[in-house]
């Protein structure tokens, strides 16, 4: 039972965000019989191929599950950089070779870029804010890998990144909790929800067919004559666009055993006014950590409150369940916070891969971009952004994460039967690091 006391007057298990943009049916068709290109999934990969696309002249349906907005891209912490997350975590130099990876991350540094032009281009009022990102060090031999990162990111993604000692850690954040860290100034914060009704708005404009409650069941037929089965009947397509990431599910098999669902999980606090936000957020950047189970947290883009996620279980639980769990680790960043309730829990589920970095490409006409890593408001944005430039033929060099070996595991349908297993070993590893250090 959680802990009661924690729960503000009219707590929500809804993300904080729809507060503002809550998810919606506006603009809902009934699918067509036949487009051009189908896409599936309605989320920042779906929207951004479908709005390329348009542009293009080309006939295009977006079909939606449940409800445009209730997915995975507005239950993000709409935290934003690029290159800063390439392959965290894992050996992908080894996989494939520093030429490969330096192009990775200037291929992410780009995605930095579109994103800007995109909601300049389309007028889309999303709160951003190129604030910055703070990552904090776990353990002071974090503190030293960092050192070689910076070289890496100012070199191949302009991020402006920088060291900020230990003894000025304050400057950066109101918490003694970690050893230091790097500051990435190619970075910032935005309202997701916001920035989701902005890419629908410009796809309705742009003549993109949105079909909400349409889940997908299946997908038959060869590159240039596919039938997508849905609840509402099927749709015919010369190709078609899978942007399901998270929500990979048994409507397309293959795709399912490459991606890791991964359940994040958010809290926001009461409004504590502006002056108390800038006692805990002296520079108001966003902010992360390299921990194996790593925090991330912000103010809220009006200033006034705290929005902290994490991986708080690494079975599928509520949000109400894991708020308490969230709420602890808070204090543990800010003790100071002590008493001060909750208004918002949430949860979503982020895709990994095996090899920690997201994949582009194309298998028997459908076209995929997935597997975001926990960092997808401007990589899958991007990727399905140069999905349909693809399409349209209009890329002049293939994308840095095209054409890489897409693996999966022996015995892995889709269903992560080993996350509670691996999540208790990172934790442990995390634990004994920040005891070493002590």
């Amino acid at each position: 039972m959680a802990d009661q006391s924690i729960f503000a007057e009219g707590f929500k298990t809804d993300p904080y965000w729809w507060d503002a943009a809550p998810p919606d049916t506006e603009g809902d068709a009934p699918p067509p019989d036949r487009a051009d290109v189908v896409v599936v999934g309605s989320g920042y990969t779906g929207l951004s191929a479908a709005l390329e696309l348009a542009r293009g002249g080309v006939d295009v349906a977006v079909l939606e599950a449940h409800r445009f907005g209730e997915g995975a891209s507005t239950r993000s912490g709409g935290m934003l950089s690029g290159g800063v997350n390439v392959g965290k975590g894992g050996d992908i130099e080894r996989l494939y070779g520093a030429d490969r990876v330096q192009a990775m991350i200037e291929e992410a540094a780009e995605s930095y870029g579109h994103f800007e032009r995109i909601i300049e281009r389309e007028n889309i009022d999303c709160q951003y804010r190129r604030s910055g990102r703070f990552v904090g060090a776990h353990t002071p031999a974090a503190f030293a890998a960092m050192a070689a990162r910076v070289e890496t990111l100012n070199a191949h993604a302009g991020a402006e990144a920088r060291l900020v000692p230990r003894d000025r850690q304050r400057e950066e954040l109101g918490s003694d909790f970690y050893y230091g860290g790097m500051v990435v100034e190619r970075a910032g914060g935005a309202h997701p929800s916001l920035y989701h009704k902005g890419l629908r708005r410009a796809c309705r404009e742009a003549g993109v067919r949105l079909s909400a409650n349409t889940a997908v069941e299946g997908i038959d037929g060869k590159a240039g004559d596919l039938t997508v089965r849905t609840s509402r009947g099927p749709v015919r397509a010369r190709e078609v666009v899978l942007g399901t990431n998270g929500h990979t599910g048994a409507a397309t098999p293959w795709f399912r055993r490459r991606v890791i669902p991964v359940g994040s999980y958010i809290i926001a606090t009461e409004p504590l006014g502006e002056a108390r936000i800038r006692e805990l957020f002296p520079s108001m950047r966003v902010v992360a950590d390299t921990k194996r189970v790593l925090f991330y947290f912000r103010p809220s883009p009006d200033g006034t409150r705290v929005v902290f996620g994490g991986r708080a279980s690494f079975r599928t639980k509520t949000a109400l369940e894991t708020a308490p769990v969230l709420y602890d680790y808070m204090l543990g960043v800010f003790p100071q916070l002590q008493g001060v309730k909750i208004s918002h829990a949430w949860t979503g589920n982020v895709a990994f891969t095996f090899d920690r970095v997201p994949h582009m490409g194309e298998r028997d006409g459908v076209h995929y971009a997935l597997g975001c890593n926990g960092s997808g408001v401007v990589m899958m944005s991007h990727l399905g952004h140069r999905t349909a430039l693809k399409i349209l033929g209009k890329t002049n060099r293939p994308s840095a994460f095209e054409g890489l070996p897409f693996e999966t595991r022996p015995l892995y349908d889709g269903r992560p039967w080993f996350l509670p297993a691996v999540g208790a070993w990172y934790k442990l590893r995390d634990w004994l690091d920040r005891r070493l250090a002590a």
